[in-house]
């Protein structure tokens, strides 16, 4: 590639003046710089990005580190992330974990060796060290969780009010008649289920409904556990009159129990899911409701508040330390 010593030397001049040629710079006259530009347009020359990142102090990339590209709730937040990345000249670089903790410290660290800006991360369903995060304040790498967040205390978030769309689930089933109400839920440790146990309790107390811890299964959210957790529940001699699944993924494999016991959704019992996939449109019986958490809006929101932390001075860092964002769910009726 041709450099800018090759220029100047063609053109008899200092390296220093053909840098500022090509930058327009006020200094240089309009036939040196119209000379300079010309020939660097002939030779096919471009800037060393490199060089400019290691001036300027960044390399204006963001890594994205999230479970599942392939579910539609993450490819949703995705596309929100590179608008807003792009919109502000950044580039994402993206890596998925597959649920596997080992695979995430991985990619934290190459991401690290990469030397983005700044991170934005949804961890995986058994992710409980945080030690991987705790150590990019080191390398004072920024980073915002976003829909699958940590316990842990002093970090930017971004998430869904989850127990107030389980609250509103309930009051919806419990309005239609149901008192029977069965709850697939996702691994303990994750904050998610915790929030969504929370509100199928409050949501229950709040209709003076008594609590039975029986109706509420754990899934490791794979097909096989979410479906014995299905014939668990419908084992029982009280057998559940709805169900409210973890999300669409749980709910789409309580479908497909269903159909294999020939029990007719929303007739024999009433389903409501997380998330509001946009694929129920194409179901001639989806579940009754979803609670829908805006992954796009998530994207953006995490973004946005990504590269504010980026940009801001120290003062602003002093005023307000970190962001915690919550988007209100909104029940979908279907």
């Amino acid at each position: 590639m041709p450099t800018i010593k090759q220029i100047a030397r063609q053109l008899n001049i200092s390296a220093s003046t053909v840098s500022r040629a090509l930058h327009d710079h006020p200094s240089i006259g309009l036939r040196t710089k119209t000379r300079v530009q010309q020939l660097a347009k002939e030779l096919g020359y471009e800037p060393n990005q490199t060089a400019i990142f290691f001036q300027q102090g960044k390399t204006f990339t963001i890594g994205v580190i999230l479970p599942e590209l392939s579910e539609a709730f993450f490819g949703a937040a995705i596309s929100g992330i590179e608008d807003c990345a792009q919109k502000n000249k950044y580039i994402v670089l993206m890596g998925q974990s597959h649920d596997n903790v080992e695979k995430e410290i991985q990619l934290v660290e190459t991401m690290k060796n990469h030397r983005v800006d700044g991170l934005l991360i949804s961890i995986t369903k058994n992710t409980t060290d945080y030690a991987h995060f705790e150590n990019l304040k080191r390398y004072d790498i920024p980073v915002v969780f976003f829909d699958r967040i940590p316990r842990m205390s002093n970090i930017h978030s971004i998430e869904c009010n989850l127990e107030a769309g389980m609250i509103q689930a309930i009051n919806l089933l419990i309005k239609k008649g149901h008192r029977e109400i069965g709850l697939i839920n996702g691994p303990d440790n994750m904050k998610a289920s915790k929030d969504r146990a929370n509100g199928y309790m409050k949501g229950l107390q709040k209709n003076r409904l008594k609590i039975d811890p029986a109706n509420i299964i754990v899934s490791d959210l794979t097909k096989e556990s979410t479906q014995a957790a299905i014939d668990k529940l419908f084992s029982r001699k009280r057998k559940p009159t709805a169900i409210i699944a973890f999300n669409d993924y749980v709910a789409l494999d309580t479908l497909v129990y269903a159909r294999q016991k020939k029990i007719k959704i929303n007739k024999d019992f009433d389903l409501v899911s997380f998330s509001n996939l946009p694929i129920w449109n194409y179901f001639e019986t989806p579940p009754f409701a979803s609670i829908e958490q805006f992954p796009y809006q998530q994207g953006v929101k995490a973004t946005e508040i990504l590269l504010e932390l980026l940009n801001r001075n120290k003062d602003a860092a002093e005023a307000r330390p970190f962001f915690n964002v919550i988007f209100e769910s909104q029940l979908i009726m279907r």
